[in-house]
């Protein structure tokens, strides 16, 4: 186990995501210039229904985008991996900020090629449907769900229920269960939108024959 600092957020951080953030409160300000000068990282426990969350995201700072005169920073940041909170202290010793005792949490990273094939056809027919094929992501042949978890329109609670579960052919798993749900739904309201969009409109039609 190892003792970090924690930036407590009201979200969800993936192994791989990188995050900016802007920095404005002096603990963390304290918590950024710590990270820097002691070469350590630091940790995102999600904040969500008004409390702590046992898993959370260790993440490595990148660099100090810019400093600003009154202190304030935006920072550039990368997640590196889970871990399992097994301490809280609001306040580290000395200092401004919370920090904890963290335990690694491995990953099985094994993931299944067909359903990985089935995901990335769903994916692009959602985005499709939703008009937002210029926002598609270009996807690597060998993507794992934690790069596609913030774009298929998953709540947080689902995001943190993915961020628990260990095994990638798992998360395929719920992210094609998600996508059997949400597909048809979409599709359905998009065909409503176009009736209601033709509604009034001139319509030619071959009357049936009797």
């Amino acid at each position: 186990m190892r003792f970090i600092p924690l930036f407590p957020l009201n979200l969800v951080v993936f192994p791989g995501e990188k995050l900016n953030l802007h920095i404005f409160e002096p603990r963390y300000r304290q918590l950024v210039r710590d990270c820097l000068e002691n070469d350590i990282s630091f940790g995102i426990p999600p904040f969500l229904d008004n409390q702590l969350s046992e898993l959370g995201t260790e993440m490595r700072l990148v660099n100090v985008e810019k400093s600003y005169a009154n202190g304030e920073l935006d920072i550039r940041s990368r997640a590196v991996g889970v871990f399992r909170l097994r301490k809280f202290e609001r306040q580290a010793p000395g200092k401004l900020y919370a920090a904890g005792q963290i335990e690694e949490i491995v990953q099985d990273e094994e993931s299944d090629p067909l359903l990985r094939q089935i995901i990335t056809a769903q994916v692009r027919q959602l985005y499709e449907a939703l008009g937002l094929k210029k926002l598609l992501l270009e996807l690597a042949p060998d993507y794992r769900i934690f790069d596609i978890a913030h774009h298929v329109g998953f709540s947080t609670e689902q995001e943190y229920q993915l961020l628990a579960t260990t095994s990638e052919t798992e998360r395929q798993h719920l992210v094609r269960e998600h996508l059997d749900r949400t597909l048809p739904v979409v599709l359905e309201t998009e065909r409503l939108k176009e009736r209601v969009r033709l509604n009034g409109h001139f319509k030619e039609l071959i009357p049936p024959n009797f």
